[in-house]
């Protein structure tokens, strides 16, 4: 095969490959335009009970959870110290959000650790557990270029309705399974506070969707790895 077959049949190759991709992404468009507004409701074990004071009904959800080794206090500890930009898919997720929605350059990265960097943007802690869970809340307009989130004080957190805002509340929470060992889970809600709103965050939660689902998955191992690493530094005594 001479190199112009070669180059030719790789061409096509990444054409339909990319055809494949797009019939895929759009597929998955339309599934999440029409599933929007009918949440999967959580199993029993995955209630969340102060979650639900703050946001019992919502548009759209996101759940994920990974087993770890390591003590409920130890996990959350990873959890809310955990560096998520620092992965370069994260980084290029976010970026590539950025390039479609047209936003200006960020400014200089803000705090270290997550819980610390998304306070210093606006959320607020609306409850916390000690050792065990905290959840984080605001209110935004996602679908603008470079959204702003909005500190809403908790006691007024779940009767704030109003127009044109979407309000967010997420979870990092660390269920004990043994002494030794624990569940981690993230729970994202979302409601938007009017029919423009539900209409302008219906478009943009169908379009962007698998990059956040995607963001929420990798965060599970860097945790569980960062927890597990200081669960066996405690145990030999480093």
């Amino acid at each position: 095969m001479t190199p112009s077959q070669c180059f030719r049949g790789s061409s096509r190759a990444l054409s339909m490959l990319a055809a494949f991709g797009a019939g895929a992404y759009a597929t998955h468009t339309a599934l999440t335009w029409a599933r929007f507004g009918r949440p999967v409701r959580p199993s029993d074990v995955e209630r969340d009970e102060p979650l639900d004071r703050f946001l019992p009904t919502y548009d759209v959800v996101e759940r994920h959870h990974i087993h770890v080794d390591a003590p409920a206090s130890v996990t959350i500890d990873a959890a809310r110290n955990l560096d998520l930009m620092d992965g370069p898919v994260v980084r290029a997720i976010f970026k590539g959000r950025d390039l479609i929605m047209g936003a200006a350059p960020g400014g200089p990265r803000q705090p270290r650790g997550l819980l610390n960097e998304v306070l210093s943007l606006g959320w607020v802690v609306l409850d916390e557990v000690p050792d065990r869970e905290i959840v984080v809340g605001a209110v935004t307009r996602p679908w603008e270029p470079n959204p702003v989130f909005r500190s809403i004080p908790r006691d007024e957190f779940a009767s704030f309705a109003e127009p044109e805002y979407v309000k967010i509340a997420w979870t990092l929470r660390a269920d004990p399974v043994a002494a030794e060992s624990s569940v981690f889970r993230t729970e994202t809600r979302a409601l938007a506070t009017d029919a423009f709103a539900r209409n302008r965050f219906r478009a943009y939660w169908s379009f962007l969707s698998p990059g956040i689902w995607l963001i929420r998955r990798m965060m599970l191992d860097p945790v569980k790895k960062a927890a597990e690493r200081q669960a066996s530094s405690f145990a030999t005594g480093g």
